[in-house]
């Protein structure tokens, strides 16, 4: 089983205020780091949902927790967490969600899902790999407007312009079906390169964010939380690079307010009062961590409590 070290993982317990007997959603299940390490700390009567949209670390959990009855494995993508919750009668009754947005660590070492730049693999990037347009597909038949909007966008990378029409006229001699063919198209178009950086870096999270619908799920999973949560129940939403983390900030920053429309008014109807509570300052590892993971060294953590409805 390919492994995957778990980011942030005690900064999470303690955001969670783990309490015995509680019922915990990871969103974001990988290989089962976090469930495990919360499991550990809940008792006999406690409960943990996890959700993963990637079939294989499904089939993983299964096998590692089989013999677990607290855990609840779910095949879906996070944007479902609060039908899922709410098919299962628990809304408003979860104590706390973990969201862990990164790529886990076996999907990016495993060449045949193809989100490395590093090794050869089939130009696939899909989380599920049952359903969907690949990185290829999209690659294939995006126009170059489009290109330069994904790439732009979704990868903050200046050179996008240059990288999409270098996609466009490459694509025009021979289909562009493998990794190291798109990392090299991306690394020839590019005329300066990051330090410590690979040139294809920004490209292909470009891809793999428009491939996935990855902030649309996002943006769902967020929503899904604050009718799955408790009172007094936490969120917990790791990061890795800075256009997650504006999400999430703003999404919580918004859902800790007063609906402006109301700004003022004596009488405040429930659903425009504040819904969350900010607790802390962003969390990011610490030094011993991201020397110990250096996948570790982008990450920040968010974390509110749910209030009263």
């Amino acid at each position: 089983m390919l492994s995957h070290t778990p980011v942030l993982l005690q900064e999470v317990l303690a955001a969670l205020e783990l309490r015995e007997g509680g019922r915990y959603l990871d969103a974001t299940f990988g290989r089962g780091g976090h469930s495990a390490a919360i499991l550990e700390r809940i008792g006999p009567q406690g409960a943990v949902i996890a959700f993963d949209r990637d079939p294989a670390a499904i089939a993983a959990g299964r096998e590692r927790f089989a013999n677990d009855g607290r855990m609840t494995l779910v095949s879906s993508a996070f944007s479902r967490l609060g039908a899922v919750v709410a098919q299962m009668g628990l809304t408003g009754a979860i104590d706390g969600v973990l969201l862990d947005l990164g790529v886990s660590s076996p999907q990016l070492d495993e060449a045949a899902r193809g989100f490395s730049f590093t090794q050869d693999g089939p130009l696939d990037m899909r989380m599920d790999v049952s359903s969907g347009a690949t990185a290829a597909d999209f690659v294939a038949k995006a126009p170059e407007h489009e290109l330069v909007r994904v790439i732009k966008e979704f990868g903050e990378e200046r050179f996008a312009r240059r990288i999409a029409r270098a996609i466009v006229n490459a694509r025009r001699e021979a289909p562009i079906v493998r990794t190291l063919q798109l990392a090299e198209i991306v690394a020839q178009s590019i005329p300066t390169r990051e330090p410590g950086k690979h040139p294809a870096t920004r490209t292909f999270q470009a891809i793999r964010i428009q491939v996935n619908h990855e902030f649309e799920e996002i943006r769902a999973a967020l929503a899904g939380s604050l009718t799955a949560l408790a009172p007094k129940g936490r969120l917990a939403v790791i990061s890795f690079h800075s256009l997650e983390d504006n999400i999430v900030k703003r999404f919580m920053q918004e859902q800790s307010q007063e609906d402006p429309v109301y700004a003022g008014l004596p009488d405040v109807p429930a659903h425009a009062r504040p819904k969350l509570r900010r607790i802390g300052k962003p969390i990011h590892p610490s030094e011993a961590e991201v020397a110990a993971n250096p996948r570790a060294r982008s990450a920040v953590m968010r974390v509110a409590e749910r209030l009263a409805a």
